[in-house]
């Protein structure tokens, strides 16, 4: 019996980014162990039957044009400026020594004798250290602070004694204030911490003094601004209380001046005490009507209404009860007495200036109390720079920071380099 032919294998497809091309396993039938005897494509096994040679699978993977190009964009893009990073890091780059202070901004705590009088010293003097701190914050990067230790250390000459040897770290020669300031944030690093008010100033130098020395003056010249800022807290404290308290003393005198001219218009000291007068007449008139209208009564029961007794009894009632008629009508109408006015609009007008009065004196009083917690907090420092890590003298040069450099360096790279072929055999394959 003749062996079955194997079927002929079909095209192998090729992979898109492997670069190896895989056949397709050959069908066998598996019926037919042995070729025919005229067929040298076979060998007889040891005691068996003939054993079919089959080729292989897959050829051997070879490296093509395109994997070429992408190991040497590799080279290029990665290896090649790692090689040169690690070189100027470790071989070019000049150390660099780090000084680190830490100081807050503190407040005094402890109350005098005029915080209890008055219990306005935050109201006046607007402490705040939370805000005195955010200022101190800004003012670490600003072209102020770089202007005055500039003109202490010559930052210029400093940092630019390296420039031949270390173009990256070091400072131009030719630097501008400007190029200054932005130098400024390479070698000045600032963290603050709101929650607690602590700021840490690194400051970064070739040299080990200079590094200390400029943070030093950090120090100085951030206790300098607290000083400043205290001295124009009292100065605006002294003026707008002394302002205050002048407005307050002219209403006062607006208000018994006032006062003065209506007691001078209508002649009358008190305008309350003269009414509780008249109301004395009327109630004195209201008892006096009650004894007569008794007395009347009494003499109706006994004798003849012509009797002169009734007669005077009758007429002193209707005289009685006449005044009190003009005196009810005196606090309602005009009267000539008092300027020719009525008592109700003159109780009004009276209360009006009480009032206007009353308030122009608490107001001078507080004045007052604000102009003395002024003064006695001109004459104490309420705010001041604490420094709880004084200006350190380092030993050993941290930066800069190699591996951490190198480390970054490699890491964008390869991330660059592997978008860019990603990027291209999309391209590649979308063709």
């Amino acid at each position: 019996m003749q062996a079955a032919k194997a079927e002929p294998p079909p095209p192998a497809p090729q992979a898109g980014g492997t670069g190896t091309e895989v056949q397709a396993p050959q069908r066998l039938n598996l019926q037919a162990a042995a070729p025919k005897p005229n067929q040298g494509g076979g060998r007889k096994g040891p005691g068996g039957p003939r054993v079919v040679e089959v080729a292989p699978i897959a050829p051997r993977a070879g490296m093509r044009r395109r994997h070429w190009g992408l190991l040497a964009s590799f080279l290029l893009l990665v290896a090649a400026p790692l090689v040169v990073t690690a070189f100027y890091l470790w071989v070019v780059a000049e150390d660099q020594y780090a000084s680190t202070v830490g100081f807050t901004v503190r407040q005094e705590e402890s109350a005098g004798s005029v915080d209890i009088l008055g219990g306005l010293t935050s109201q006046i003097t607007g402490i705040s250290t939370q805000t005195d701190t955010d200022i101190l914050y800004e003012f670490m990067q600003s072209q102020e602070l770089v202007t005055r230790i500039n003109a202490k250390h010559d930052l210029v000459a400093t940092y630019s004694a390296h420039w031949d040897e270390d173009r990256v770290f070091a400072l131009s020669p030719d630097a501008t204030v400007e190029d200054l300031v932005s130098y400024w944030s390479r070698i000045v690093q600032t963290s603050y911490d709101q929650s607690t008010g602590l700021m840490e100033v690194r400051v970064l130098a070739f040299e080990p003094e200079d590094a200390q020395a400029i943070a030093q003056s950090i120090l100085d010249e951030s206790q300098s601004l607290i000083n400043e800022l205290n001295s124009a807290s009292r100065d605006d404290a002294m003026r707008y209380a002394q302002e205050d308290l002048d407005a307050s003393l002219a209403r006062l005198k607006t208000a018994r001046a006032a006062m003065t001219q209506f007691r001078t218009r209508t002649r009358i000291v008190d305008p309350e005490t003269d009414l509780q007068g008249r109301m004395g007449v009327l109630n004195t008139l209201q008892g006096q009507l009650a004894e007569a209208l008794i007395e009347l009564d009494l003499l109706e029961g006994s004798t003849s209404e012509t009797d002169p007794r009734v007669v005077q009894a009758k007429r002193r009632i209707r005289v009685i009860r006449d005044r009190i008629a003009e005196e009810r009508d005196n606090f309602a109408s005009d009267d000539a007495s008092t300027g020719g006015e009525d008592y109700p609009a003159l109780m009004a007008e009276y209360e009006g200036l009480v009032v206007d009065r009353e308030f122009a004196e608490q107001t001078y009083t507080g004045a007052l109390a604000q102009l003395e917690v002024a003064k006695a907090n001109a004459n104490r420092q309420s705010r001041y720079l604490a420094a709880y890590v004084q200006p350190t003298f380092p030993y050993n040069a941290e930066y800069p920071r190699r591996g951490v450099l190198f480390g970054l360096t490699a890491l964008f790279l390869l991330l660059a380099w592997s978008i860019l072929a990603l990027v291209y055999y999309s391209v590649r394959d979308s063709r």
